[in-house]
């Protein structure tokens, strides 16, 4: 896939905003970066905020209606788990309790979260400004959630 990289441009809404620069990984889950490259293109993630942002956890969206219920119209993605272990800056998709839920929500970890591999997706790894990732407003919702203003891919 030639798009290597997908960039957040971040919102946080307290002047901390700036670029999020993703490295995808086809080699790991060749589906979810196919659909996250899809949704980037299409404009799907412009404008959508971060929903939950828990401290030295993780920052989720993709969310369209912001209330970490919604996702695209796309049908769900059958899962492509992999042992590649969940720290800081790896960006791997949000579900429900069914393994081939994702959709369009994802999450990006602050902190390591390996009890989490095996049982999500990952389909890529924050390779520059992960202080703008770090600046999200906090909460589950955030009052003032932060938001992607712009997801470009390539």
């Amino acid at each position: 896939m030639a798009d290597e990289t997908l960039t957040l441009t971040l919102d946080t809404g307290n002047g901390e905003g700036g670029d999020v620069v993703i490295k995808l990984r086809p080699d790991l889950a060749p589906g979810h970066v196919e659909r996250i490259v899809e949704l980037a293109k299409e404009g799907f993630y412009d404008g959508v905020v971060f929903h939950r942002v828990i401290p030295g956890f993780m920052a989720q969206g993709g969310d369209p209606t912001g209330t970490g219920m919604g996702g695209s119209k796309k049908s769900d993605l059958k899962a492509e788990f992999s042992a590649e272990p969940h720290v800081r800056g790896v960006c791997s998709m949000a579900r429900a309790s069914n393994p081939d839920s994702a959709n369009s929500q994802f999450f990006i970890c602050f902190d390591d979260a390996t009890f989490l591999d095996r049982q999500y997706t990952v389909w890529g790894e924050v390779v520059e400004g992960m202080e703008h990732v770090d600046a999200l407003p906090k909460g589950e919702p955030p009052r003032s959630p932060g938001k992607i203003a712009k997801a470009t891919v390539g």
